[in-house]
């Protein structure tokens, strides 16, 4: 069963999508069967691989609200990025305008909060990792996605007021673990637009260590002019440019994910053994 990721922060700016574009992509490249999931109506993860929102025909809005999802409904939905030298690792959940009124849809329905997560019910064992790029707001669609996932990832920008709102989101999450999802975890908080040479990058970056401790990623996302210009062109960094910094930040923290979920399924299995034996 795919391993499915919320990539949350209400605050707009801080590399959300970014970091959910890269990600999967990155993910991809190592092999890792991945989904892209754009929850978000402005559709600016779909524009960032490639495809054109505007021509989407089924999107993320479809996944969700189709009563019965049939198989022929679902191979509509999930389709490949078209951005250079896209791999069959990857596929994405589109977003369109749509989206926008889905909300509205879900407020008039039974157990709405699920919705997303009785969907991905159906293909979750077609993927290794499984990326949702949230909307900037602590929204019924960003329920939907923490209902679902299995863990969130938090971007951080490296600037003044990088700490402002955290506390209402882990409030969230801490609602979301104690009503709809008890088993959903923090799967570390990422440290974005990173400059070494400031000291005010080094100082939130201390602050971000001192909150969430052994759950930052070890790897920062350097503040990077290749990743400000990779999305207007409709690709990911790696396929933009492999040689930049962003690249190689991305590419690092996919690494690290895939050995953090690694480190923990043996360990799950070692606990299963030690657990049987001692029976």
């Amino acid at each position: 069963m795919g391993k499915v990721i919320a990539v949350v922060n209400q605050k707009g700016g801080v590399g959300k999508t970014t970091t959910s574009v890269n990600l999967a992509a990155s993910l991809s490249v190592l092999e890792q069967r991945t989904l892209l999931i754009d929850m978000d109506s402005q559709g600016n993860a779909t524009t960032g691989m490639g495809l054109n929102k505007r021509a989407v025909e089924k999107s993320v809005y479809d996944f969700i609200l189709t009563e019965e999802l049939d198989e022929d409904t679902i191979n509509q939905i999930i389709v490949k990025p078209s951005y250079t030298n896209v791999n069959e690792y990857i596929n994405i959940i589109p977003s369109n305008n749509d989206l926008v009124s889905a909300e509205y849809e879900l407020f008039k329905m039974i157990a709405r909060e699920y919705k997303l997560k009785q969907a991905l019910e159906k293909i979750k064992n077609r993927f290794d990792f499984i990326i949702i790029d949230c909307p900037p707001s602590l929204s019924l669609l960003t329920l939907n996605a923490l209902a679902a996932a299995d863990s969130v990832l938090i971007p951080i920008q490296c600037e003044f007021f990088a700490l402002e709102g955290l506390a209402e989101l882990l409030s969230t999450v801490r609602t979301v673990q104690k009503t709809v999802n008890s088993q959903l975890q923090i799967e570390g908080a990422l440290l974005t637009m990173y400059d070494a040479r400031l000291n005010l990058s080094k100082q939130v970056a201390q602050d971000v260590r001192d909150y969430f401790k052994e759950k930052v990623f070890t790897t920062p996302v350097r503040r990077n002019v290749k990743l400000s210009e990779a999305p207007s062109m409709g690709e990911p960094i790696l396929a933009y440019d492999i040689v930049s910094s962003g690249a190689e930040d991305y590419f690092q923290l996919a690494e690290e994910i895939i050995n953090r979920n690694r480190t923990a399924t043996d360990d799950g299995q070692k606990e299963e053994i030690s657990a049987t034996q001692g029976a």
